[in-house]
């Protein structure tokens, strides 16, 4: 059936991305629409639009700081109905207003003149712009948590060099998870105030420490992203380096968790000689790394359930995988993993692989083949958020749609044995995750495969992680208590193969 593709410009309408991620998943669930996207009209969006084949030719003449609606439905008539009710809700509730005069600032110059007193910048706009904005509100004496992606590396290092010599942190690019002085920052989980410090170049699996903490009644006294390029090469480490000295000179600060994938490993020993200089004891947690040498103040977890744990000074979260699952008959095949937090693809990875499966996914760890070059019945352990499921289209945290399909796929696929599945909630989440799974999973019209998940988040969350856990289960969902845990069971219910 043919489509049809509209394009709407808003001309020097800017609307910062997770906003106009929630507006695409909104109008995309309309009658007959197949796809949406809200991009700002940069010359690397057009090319997104222009590959998805979503960029029609009103499309074509935006620029940077012009808003391109795109839509794609079965009929003309669809896609324009999508149009207008995106437009009406641009259009919706305005900022508050003192009289006639809007009193949202536009720029950051305005914005500090409302409040003088800001300490923070949270920046979030297309990426060929971020790291001069950020620079300005450096060298207006505040810290940054730079949200946008797309700057190039080279950016983000002389930004960061600037924020280290004038004694500024920067959080990003990319770093879509804070929490400062107790606010949940972007995509973040409502835990306790507490000791125990976090640094992430990882936004789900700082989500999943911090949330394995609080479930263990335990707190938080900060958790800084750094984006998850801070620990290449090319950067240096600079954001992280700042980060343990703030947290190292924090007196509510007793113990940190350092959470990231594999670092290089020249920035990894200028890190842990850093670590190695500090009083406070260290939980290292550089997923699938090689052994490294550490301090005397500080230990490895191979898991971020182990680094929770470690945190805790041996409390044990959760229970067995075998405890879990033991009702259930093991079945032959594949455990297939549909991922939402790139993290928490990574942990998944890393367990089956030392459990001795042949394991494949779009975005590998070391020993990990990549799904080009998976063998016949590999485990095969999916990124949904990565790139190439996310140009022009919202982040399955956001928009479970993607992840829907692809259950569905798999549910009756004679080769899976296991579908491994993440539930990530929180402020900037999903309203209702667990109920679309559920839904899903209702309505799939063959199931062989056993589904098996976890929850990410806590009871303060929006959407209340035991409610979430509640929908899991009674869909047949088995529900375990960390990620870590998750890939556990699949492992223990899919060991008869052949």
């Amino acid at each position: 059936m043919s489509a049809t593709v509209l394009n709407s410009v808003r001309r020097g309408f800017y609307l910062d991305s997770v906003a106009l991620m929630r507006l695409s998943r909104e109008v995309g669930a309309m009658p007959d629409v197949r796809e949406v996207a809200l991009m700002m009209g940069t010359p690397a969006n057009k090319r997104i639009l222009q590959e998805a084949g979503l960029l029609a030719s009103d499309g074509e003449g935006a620029v940077g700081n012009d808003l391109i609606l795109a839509v794609c439905a079965d009929s003309e008539e669809a896609a324009a109905a999508a149009i207008a009710a995106a437009a009406g809700k641009l259009e919706g509730p305005r900022p508050a207003t003192q009289g006639s005069r809007a009193v949202e600032p536009r720029t950051l110059r305005a914005a500090l003149r409302e409040r003088p007193d800001a300490t923070l910048a949270l920046i979030s706009v297309p990426g060929e712009y971020a790291a001069a904005e950020a620079r300005r509100a450096i060298r207006s004496g505040l810290d940054v948590m730079l949200f946008s992606d797309n700057v190039p590396l080279e950016e983000e290092r002389t930004l960061k060099q600037e924020a280290t010599a004038r004694g500024r942190l920067v959080m990003g690019p990319d770093c879509g998870t804070a929490i400062i002085n107790g606010t949940p920052l972007a995509f973040a989980n409502r835990v306790p105030r507490g000791d125990i410090g976090v640094i992430g170049a990882s936004g789900t699996g700082m989500q999943e420490v911090t949330s394995l903490i609080a479930m263990a009644g335990r707190g938080i006294s900060q958790a800084i992203g750094v984006g998850g390029r801070d620990l290449a090469r090319e950067v240096g480490g600079l954001s992280t380096l700042s980060a343990i000295d703030l947290l190292d000179a924090d007196p509510s600060t007793r113990r940190v968790v350092l959470i990231s994938k594999p670092p290089h490993p020249e920035i990894a020993r200028a890190v842990l000689d850093r670590v190695g200089r500090s009083r406070k004891p260290f939980t290292i947690c550089f997923l699938g790394a090689p052994d490294l040498q550490l301090p005397t103040n500080a230990r490895a977890a191979p898991t971020l359930k182990a680094a929770a744990e470690d945190a805790l000074e041996g409390v044990r979260i959760g229970s067995g995988a075998e405890a879990i699952g033991k009702s259930l008959q093991p079945r032959s095949g594949a455990v297939v993993g549909l991922f939402c937090g790139g993290t928490l693809a990574a942990e998944a990875q890393l367990i089956l692989l030392q459990a001795g499966r042949s394991v494949a996914s779009n975005a590998p760890v070391p020993g990990v083949n990549h799904l080009a070059d998976a063998t016949a019945g590999s485990d095969r352990i999916l990124d949904l958020g990565a790139d190439e499921f996310t140009r022009g289209r919202p982040h399955p945290m956001l928009d479970p749609s993607l992840r829907d399909d692809k259950v569905r796929q798999h549910l009756a696929d004679l080769g899976v044995a296991i579908v491994l599945v993440d539930v990530v909630i929180g402020f900037g989440a999903h309203a209702d995750p667990a109920g679309e799974l559920a839904a899903t999973l209702s309505g799939a019209p063959e199931k062989r495969a056993h589904v098996v998940a976890s929850v990410t988040g806590t009871e303060g969350d929006p959407q209340v992680r035991s409610r979430q856990v509640a929908a899991l289960e009674r869909a047949g969902v088995m529900v375990a208590p960390s990620n870590a845990d998750a890939a556990e069971l699949a492992l223990a219910l899919s060991r008869a193969v052949g």
